[in-house]
């Protein structure tokens, strides 16, 4: 898989590795935004009680 997306970017190596590094960047800021939250709203909610 990392070889395709190395091939896929084109430029020198350090310029791949920049724009790797942004789109991997970029990927988990959609997950925490936006994935993760709806996910959480779909699983349905633990009622959880401790006893003393």
């Amino acid at each position: 898989m990392f070889s395709l997306l190395w091939r896929f970017f084109p430029g020198p190596a350090w310029l791949r590795v920049i724009v790797l590094i942004i789109a991997l960047a970029a990927l988990v800021y959609a997950l925490i935004t936006y994935v993760y939250p709806w996910v959480a709203l779909q699983m349905p909610e633990q009622e959880v009680t401790v006893d003393s």
